[in-house]
């Protein structure tokens, strides 16, 4: 009788463990694998199935939990072009057009197969919260639902590399179940100050047969930033902080 008395006590004081384990999981990874506060230099590049690229250079500067802004510096038709993310509301800047375009998570400014979610992207943990979490020798899985219905994906499922703990493959869905996308991250890179990440992100969909595209990452930098940095007045004005 003790001993089924001292095992249901374990069982009961596990299970919020497990739940809270999830969710430390889930944090380190996004503190793995961007800075809090950061600037950052990425090159995006859309293939086509005929092998034909479109590149572009984003200047990308990050603070907090929910704010984003990225720079175009090419190609030149793109250049002073910027996107500005504050929390699930995102604009673009074009010069010479007025005031900002209020633009959706799931259109994307670059076409390809990266939409404005996966460009701006902000930690996950501000997005998803784990369901379920399962081990393997080698990984852990994370089932991650959507906070709100305005996530540009409802589910995902994230496959952690135990010892680096970041992640290896994303798979994204809709709320129907459908599979969107993966996204596959590769080539770890040190880029000092102890941020070791993958360098490379890639995705391709069943929704774009044939197409990919690619994200590099060639510089992550901690930097402290200013609030005001990120508001609709200042994005005109981002190409002087770099």
């Amino acid at each position: 009788m003790l001993r089924l008395i001292v095992t249901l006590l374990v069982l009961l004081t596990a299970m919020p463990a497990a739940a809270m384990d999830a969710e430390e999981l889930l944090a380190r990874v996004d503190r793995n694998l961007q800075p809090e506060s950061a600037e950052m230099y990425r090159k995006l590049i859309n293939i086509e199935p005929d092998g034909a690229k479109k590149e572009f250079v984003l200047y990308t500067l990050r603070k907090g939990r929910d704010k984003m802004v990225a720079l175009f510096l090419s190609p030149a038709s793109e250049k002073g072009r910027a996107t500005l993310r504050l929390d699930d509301n995102m604009w673009l800047y074009i010069p010479n057009v007025g005031k900002p375009i209020r633009i959706t998570s799931l259109q994307s400014v670059v076409g390809g197969v990266f939409n404005n979610a996966d460009i701006l992207r902000l930690d996950y943990g501000t997005e998803y919260e784990p369901t379920v979490m399962e081990e393997t020798d080698s990984a852990y899985i994370l089932d991650l639902k959507a906070k709100t219905a305005s996530v540009a994906y409802d589910r995902l499922k994230m496959t952690v590399a135990k010892e680096a703990l970041v992640p290896t493959t994303i798979e994204c869905y809709a709320a129907a179940g459908m599979l969107i996308k993966t996204l596959y991250y590769k080539e770890m890179k040190d880029f000092g100050d102890g941020q070791l990440r993958p360098s490379v992100l890639e995705t391709q969909s069943p929704l774009y047969q044939g197409y990919k595209s690619v994200m590099i990452y060639a510089k992550i930098t901690r930097r402290e930033l200013a609030d005001e940095i990120f508001t609709l007045n200042a994005l005109s004005t981002v190409q002087e902080l770099r």
